[in-house]
């Protein structure tokens, strides 16, 4: 995520300390854990920040890779060589298995080794932004609620619209969203944040939204709309992908999270949509959509979805339906110390730092995304890029409509949206009456929760 705050940039933290020196000698965090007898569980926890290394440990470290062969030679074959070892390495670190020098064997569907596998990008994503945090973390807690303080029949949902990217609910939002088990990206162009809250305790915050545009060509998506590439060309605009839906404790024990991927049909969500983007030239296209938030999209974050596959309406339909899986590709698992390396590798081999950027982004030679910067590091490697994002984690793909018709309007076919959004309002009081006040009757567990438990820095 990179929407509100300014990542950390701490290049004398033990953690910065040691990833550099790493790359410098072109070692892998096993070679390096083997060399030093330090477990590369604990390697990888010090490079993400995790844990601070006692200094003697970081200066066996630090001496080891001194010790051992210099790093990569000044010859671009041998450099790119050694960078690829080091691909290999990180992944077979993480879990997975190189086929043929370059393909990932698709990984096992249990849900916790596919969290396992999304560890260190969570790790390297929450040490980013521990220098824009860690000062705020004081207050940010205490908008969580504990346990024993929330009356489930006094719960009363509220959306709040994120819009400033430098305040107290954006921090608030960014925050959370660390504690995901799997990595939150910043998402695709256009954005929508929301922390849903609770009137009836004081605001406490109680769960995340975010959505964002949605990628062009999506099979199972295009295929339920049934439209053509013209059309899909003209109506994206009026469609947004959830990339982060969610609880917070004490809540999520109360199954908040139904409460928000439901909210994301609500009638304050399309009408932030309109206020925000309704009728607004796009900057890339340059053209007027009159974009209406028709459909929202997400997938599921650990394969097949157990949330959002029964998740029911007042009127007893589904607010998502299941339409396939995603390709099990992306790029997770290349995050932390081996992107900085591909990165830097990529920085140097380009000539004059040329970027697929469109004109309209500014005159900055900066690559256009993480997308782009692997793409040109693993063919610079002789790899091919395509197999080396395929992870094999396929996501369950839903389609939550805001109107009866979502399908026919995407296609041109009607003139007009029949809306089928409810307020907050109601949809929490649906919420809270069909899930939350019998899972706390049943389940006592959220009783105790301790907003301290969720610090992440101090």
């Amino acid at each position: 995520m990179t929407d509100a705050l300014p990542a950390s940039d701490d290049s004398d933290s033990p953690a910065a300390v040691l990833r550099h020196a790493r790359a410098a000698a072109g070692w892998s965090q096993l070679r390096l854990a083997e060399e030093s007898g330090v477990p590369q569980s604990s390697i990888c926890k010090y490079e993400c920040g995790q844990r601070i290394p006692r200094s003697d440990i970081l200066l066996r470290l630090l001496k080891v890779m001194e010790a051992g062969p210099a790093g990569p030679t000044g010859d671009p074959e041998q450099r790119a060589a050694d960078l690829r070892d080091r691909v290999f390495a990180h992944l077979r670190e993480q879990g997975f298995h190189v086929k043929d020098g370059a393909v990932l064997a698709p990984v096992q569907e249990d849900k916790d080794h596919l969290r396992r596998l999304h560890a260190e990008a969570v790790a390297t994503s929450r040490e980013r932004a521990r220098k824009a945090l860690v000062g705020q973390e004081d207050r940010l807690v205490a908008r969580l609620a504990a346990g024993r303080a929330i009356d489930p029949r006094q719960i009363r949902p509220a959306l709040v619209h994120v819009e400033d990217y430098r305040s107290q609910d954006s921090a608030m939002w960014r925050w959370c969203a660390l504690h995901w088990s799997i990595p939150v990206s910043s998402g695709y162009g256009r954005r929508l944040r929301f922390l849903v809250v609770d009137q009836g305790h004081g605001d406490r915050v109680m769960g995340l939204i975010g959505l964002a545009d949605p990628v062009f060509a999506l099979k199972p998506r295009d295929t339920v709309i049934g439209w053509s590439q013209q059309q899909r060309q003209e109506r994206l605009a009026c469609v947004m992908d959830a990339f982060v839906l969610g609880a917070v404790p004490p809540y999520s024990q109360l199954l908040a999270g139904k409460l928000a991927a439901l909210l994301t049909t609500s009638t304050e969500v399309r009408d932030a949509f309109a206020r925000r983007y309704g009728h607004k030239t796009t900057l890339i296209a340059g053209r007027d959509p009159h974009a209406q938030l028709a459909l929202v999209t997400t997938a599921s974050a650990l394969g097949r979805s157990s949330l959002y596959n029964r998740l029911r309406t007042p009127d007893g339909g589904l607010a998502f339906r299941p339409v396939g899986y995603t390709a099990g590709s992306g790029d997770f698992h290349f995050s932390g110390a081996i992107y900085d390396d591909l990165a830097a590798f990529v920085a140097d081999s380009t000539p004059g730092g040329s970027t697929h950027r469109h004109a309209n982004w500014g005159s900055t030679t900066s690559f256009r995304n993480r997308r782009e910067v692997l793409s040109r590091a693993f063919q610079g490697l002789g790899l091919n890029p395509k197999k080396m994002r395929l992870h094999g984690v396929r996501r369950q793909i839903f389609l939550a409509p805001l109107a009866s018709n979502f399908d026919r309007w995407l296609r041109q076919e009607d003139s007009h949206l029949d809306w089928a959004t409810r307020s907050t309002e109601e949809l929490g009081q649906w919420w809270r009456d069909r899930w939350a006040l019998g899972r706390a009757a049943s389940a006592t567990g959220w009783r105790s929760f301790d907003p301290s438990s969720w610090r992440l820095y101090t």
